[in-house]
């Protein structure tokens, strides 16, 4: 019997990845977390636009008549939405389907079919989060829905998983060649087409290759790595680089990103 809702991917090699989703709780902190820190943005925001306002208030009302209080609430109010809005889609766009909150409560957001979303899906989801949160709606879909979605997820086409992590008896080792490695493949590699079961098998390879063998290490590794190359589009392995580095700085890549 599961505790919670899991949902299943089939990989190109007919191999099925279970992953958990979020679940309510999970998603309500990352809310809460990602409230606060809009907060404090809108605060510190809005307390130098109020003092600008007070220093400009004659020469203001010169320009725009009586009106001008009218003016300046609908630029606040416009200015509210788009930083409202640009927080989830500006992190869930950049770091894979993450803001703050979700970081930190540990789950990520993902297509239907488990590939990282990108810019569209982000934006429709944060578009739709005030329809979301007016009554609840939002929250009343999530638990009586068998995938848990919302209003945004069901326009967007995504859903929220917990976020894979490696357990903690299994050893897992990278190289500061590819600590570097990984920063320029975020520059030139396409990450939005790794999804979470490659990322899955890439983990798995990494944490148990120290029980194989050189030969059968050697022939996984690139093969793996040759698999993930042609998946992110990227022309060529990088040169003096081997499998091992590579797929480490792949896994970096999707676990950690950066601007």
């Amino acid at each position: 019997m599961h505790l919670f809702n899991n949902v299943k991917f089939n990989t190109p090699e007919s191999v099925e990845l279970e992953f958990t989703l979020a679940g309510i709780g999970n998603r309500a902190w990352a809310l809460v977390i990602d409230y606060h820190i809009l907060a404090v943005l809108l605060v510190g925001i809005f307390t130098a636009w109020s003092l600008i306002s007070d220093q400009l208030g004659d020469f203001w009302v010169d320009i725009f008549g009586s009106a001008v209080t009218l003016w300046l609430m609908a630029i606040a109010l416009l200015v509210s939405f788009i930083i409202y809005v640009g927080y989830f889609v500006f992190f869930e766009t950049l770091w894979f389907g993450q803001t703050p909150g979700k970081r930190i409560a540990k789950i990520r957001v993902v297509r239907d079919d488990g590939r990282l979303i990108g810019l569209q899906q982000a934006t429709l989801r944060a578009l739709l989060r005030p329809f979301d949160e007016t009554l609840f709606i939002g929250a009343f879909l999530i638990m009586l829905g068998s995938r848990e979605k919302r209003l945004g997820d069901l326009a967007a086409g995504t859903i929220v998983i917990q976020a894979q992590t490696p357990t903690a008896s299994a050893r897992l080792t990278i190289s500061e060649q590819a600590k570097e490695l990984h920063e320029q493949l975020i520059a030139i590699a396409d990450f939005s087409q790794l999804m979470p079961d490659d990322f899955a098998v890439i983990r798995e390879y990494l944490q148990r290759r120290g029980a194989m063998s050189l030969k059968a290490r050697a022939s996984l590794s690139l093969k793996l790595a040759e698999q993930v190359k042609a998946i992110i589009n990227l022309e060529k392995l990088p040169e003096a680089v081997t499998p091992d580095v590579f797929l480490e700085a792949i896994y970096l890549g999707y676990q950690q990103p950066k601007f």
